[in-house]
């Protein structure tokens, strides 16, 4: 298997999302869906993906459509997404993917969980070269392969395709996520999610002791409800 495998392998078992936080990622999603393309999501291919993202972590379909409507009203404010790169200790490389209404709150608390984890905060562009932007798509397995998948997505821009207990996931570029999803939905495949994600390109392995360095750093900044997504360079057993 390649790289997305073992980059999802791991994160799935080791920092998968709590049911709460995924909830308020998917309400900050809609709203910055909506503010783009409308609330119809017919016409919203944005909007589309997020509401196929909740109904995969079981949102109820009543507070997506009250997140959709609130998002319609002029009063409610939008969400910028912003990427912070830094470092951990022990030279662990972190991108932290935003999404906030008050840049200058999420900056400076941004700031404070790295400098009170002996971490360092860096300029745009420091890190963000070490890391792959992917976009990915869930589809149930019943009735398809993923060899054949991985055939006949080659031109879409698929680059990896593997099977796991949830279904097929298609792994491609993130330039390639709008021709996959028009053609996923020109075939009436079912798309059960989609997202983003960077996976490193190299990680590095940690003594215990430094593991535990960088892990306090990563809890903090998880814990902001600012923060919709944390990728690192280090290394992350299945264990």
């Amino acid at each position: 298997m390649g790289r997305a495998f073992e980059f999802r392998k791991a994160r799935k078992m080791k920092r998968w999302s709590a049911m709460s936080k995924a909830f308020t990622r998917i309400g900050k999603d809609i709203v910055m869906a909506v503010k783009e393309g409308g609330p119809d999501p017919n016409s919203n291919s944005r909007l589309r993906a997020v509401i196929q993202n909740a109904k995969a972590v079981n949102m109820p379909k009543d507070n997506v459509e009250r997140a959709i409507k609130r998002a319609s009203d002029k009063s409610q404010g939008d969400y910028k997404e912003v990427l912070f790169e830094g470092y951990a200790p022990h030279g662990i490389a972190i991108l932290v993917e935003t999404a906030t209404d008050n840049n200058t709150r999420t900056v400076a608390n941004v700031r404070s969980y790295f400098n009170k984890c002996n971490g360092s905060l860096g300029t745009s562009g420091s890190v963000v070269f070490m890391f792959d932007h992917t976009c990915n798509f869930r589809i149930p397995s019943e009735g398809l392969d993923a060899e054949d998948i991985e055939l006949e997505f080659i031109d879409f821009g698929a680059e990896e395709v593997f099977a796991d207990d949830d279904g097929i996931l298609i792994y491609a570029p993130f330039e390639s996520f709008g021709a996959i999803q028009s053609e996923l939905e020109k075939r009436d495949i079912e798309i059960l999610s989609s997202g983003f994600e960077r996976i490193p390109q190299v990680t590095r392995q940690l003594s215990a002791e430094a593991v535990t360095d960088v892990e306090k750093l990563l809890e903090k900044i998880e814990e902001d409800d600012d923060v919709q997504n944390v990728y690192h360079t280090m290394e992350e057993t299945t264990n």
